[in-house]
């Protein structure tokens, strides 16, 4: 009988053939000062390369002044709208703003009430999938990681797509609309899936309901009895507006816009927008927050001993403590530095959430989290702006407050993203026209080639 082939096995050629690749692919770090080359397209100030225009989103973390960089809180702006005025708006008139939200960012302004109605009727209009696709597609080989589950999803409905290589603009708005009105029950789906065959949980598929809002319907889809509060929606709601865009630098929708230049289809694109999301330093990172904490739970035991807490923060630092990666997940940011609004907004939230759920004292412990890690960050390695909590340290602690499964973290990112993500799609389709191709300097110099029975 024929041995199994495990595919994962670590075998010795890998290891061997991973110490040589290791060994002449590293490149040395010295060069990148020598070259002047902007790591990560930032400079040593942490200012983005400028690489193009938009008037979808913009992120503000600093004042000029007499041509000198201030620091100042941060501000996030949705085609000229200040976030919270955005978030303030819909909270106060206590009405859902996610679909609103995606209106703005399409389209550049903020609908009337018919507007927005008729808009809504057409998302509701494009929920459905294709026949079969949920038993031929999402139930079958499912994927332990819902992003994956997404991304395959996305390719496969290009096949059901007579139009799917058109990528003028009305069929990309065409097929814009039915991949945010898709999303929910794409990533939902695909965790049913994921639980039932992995862990061998009961399999419940809830269809959508055409009265209630995406926020709402996720809750209802996910939720083996479909009940949710008035508020659990609205705090999910408010949490798609918040990541609903971030401005053309962020990693996935710069990817959005780079695919995009080449010329291929909407379903290429997204789905490699998909794949940078998923990555623990961007959309994956709320998951991260989630298990440090979940980690310094446990090592803990006191969770008011702030020596206690800072010197878990200090471990995992020197890459001693939770992963040893020498990050404190969910603090800091590329461009923020005194304050990320969304975190700002998430927490007023968030506070009023635990007093509901019974867990004050676990949001204390974010609390001293995120006022301890930027002192010793500040005091252990060597920052050139200051460090303050992003979006992903107070989401994961509101997803897990709404009973929301590890698994979904960064889907529900993805299904606000991708508003976003069609936005900037549709404007570098509109306005650009060249394909994005950076340089990148070669660092070794020219050799002879040797014939094989010479090497």
């Amino acid at each position: 009988m024929a041995r199994e082939i495990n595919y994962c096995e670590i075998t010795e050629e890998i290891k061997n053939y991973t110490d040589i690749s290791i060994n002449n692919l590293r490149i040395d770090p010295a060069l990148y000062g020598k070259y002047d080359v902007k790591r990560g397209l930032r400079d040593i100030n942490g200012k983005g390369v400028l690489a193009g225009l938009t008037k979808i989103a913009d992120v503000k973390a600093y004042n000029v002044e007499d041509g000198e960089m201030i620091p100042c809180d941060g501000k996030l702006y949705y085609h000229g709208y200040d976030i919270e005025k955005i978030v303030d708006g819909f909270v106060s008139e206590k009405r859902m703003g996610f679909e609103e939200t995606t209106y703005l960012l399409l389209f550049g302004e903020l609908p009337t009430k018919e507007q927005l109605t008729l808009f809504n009727q057409q998302l509701i209009k494009y929920r459905d999938l294709p026949t079969s696709f949920t038993r031929d597609v999402i139930l079958k080989a499912p994927s332990k990681d819902v992003m994956n589950s997404l991304a395959r999803s996305i390719l496969t409905l290009y096949s059901y797509d007579e139009c799917a290589e058109d990528v003028t603009i009305e069929n990309v708005m065409r097929q814009s609309l039915q991949m945010i009105a898709r999303f929910p029950r794409l990533c939902i789906y695909g965790y049913q899936a994921f639980k039932h065959y992995h862990e061998d949980q009961s399999l419940f598929i809830h269809a959508p309901l055409p009265e209630l809002s995406t926020a709402e319907n996720v809750l209802y889809m996910l939720r083996p009895n479909c009940q949710y509060s008035e508020m659990e929606a609205m705090i999910l709601d408010m949490a798609m507006v918040l990541h609903a865009d971030h401005g053309g630098g962020n990693n996935s929708t710069f990817t959005t816009r780079v695919v995009t230049s080449s010329g291929t289809d909407t379903y290429s694109t997204i789905a490699a927008a998909v794949g940078s999301l998923k990555g623990p330093k961007h959309g994956g990172a709320n998951i991260k927050v989630s298990m440090m904490f979940d980690d310094l739970k446990e090592k803990v035991k006191k969770w008011s001993d702030e020596k206690a807490i800072e010197q878990y923060l200090s471990d995992a630092l020197d890459k001693k403590g939770f992963d040893k990666s020498g990050l404190i997940y969910g603090m800091g940011h590329a461009v923020y530095s005194l304050s990320d609004p969304r975190a700002t907004l998430f927490k007023q939230y968030v506070e009023k959430l635990s007093k509901d759920k019974g867990m004050e004292e676990e949001f204390k412990l974010y609390e001293a989290v995120e006022r301890l890690a930027p002192q010793i960050i500040g005091e252990k390695k060597r920052m050139y702006k200051g460090v303050s909590a992003n979006v992903d340290f107070y989401s994961g602690l509101v997803y897990k407050m709404l009973d929301l499964p590890d698994e979904m973290f960064t889907p529900i990112f993805a299904i606000a993203r991708i508003s976003g993500w069609c936005a900037h799609r549709i404007e570098e389709l509109i306005g650009n026209g060249k394909i994005v191709r950076p340089a990148y300097k070669n660092v070794i110099d020219t050799r002879e080639y040797a014939h094989i029975d010479k090497r």
